[in-house]
């Protein structure tokens, strides 16, 4: 990673964790990934955006691998998704063989533009819903 890259990794990490996060996991209707700690083994929640087609819901990780959710998934790929209120259970799939800039491209507009912004590893995260 450049040191261009790391740089805007931390500051935008740094702002997620500390204020974007938190304020967003309080909003009724935003859509959350709930993974499981790979250390910790506590629940971690994160906002994301996404979208649910049938029984998958998609998302794009702007942080690839680097992405704690992501390292969580890989740990444990058990998890939950908050979609409009509810929760859902499912099995988390990091697919690498995906086009991320195409799959942005089918998911809602604000928080594409905010990926494609930030980001600077594009990876697509499939989740199969058990129900």
């Amino acid at each position: 990673m450049s040191r261009y890259h790391e740089m805007k990794f931390r500051a935008v990490t740094t702002f997620q964790r500390r204020i974007g996060n938190p304020v967003l996991r309080r909003l009724p209707n935003q859509t959350l990934l709930e993974t499981t700690g790979r250390t910790s083994g506590l629940p971690r929640r994160t906002p994301v955006g996404g979208r649910r087609t049938g029984t998958e819901f998609w998302l794009v990780s702007e942080y690839g691998e680097k992405s704690q959710y992501v390292r969580n998934i890989r740990a444990n790929p058990k998890v939950r998704v908050r979609i409009r209120g509810r929760w859902h259970a499912g099995t988390a799939h990091p697919v690498p063989q995906d086009d991320p800039h195409a799959r942005l491209r089918t998911l809602p507009r604000f928080n594409s533009a905010a990926v494609r912004a930030l980001g600077t590893d594009l990876l697509s995260v499939r989740v199969d819903l058990n129900d």
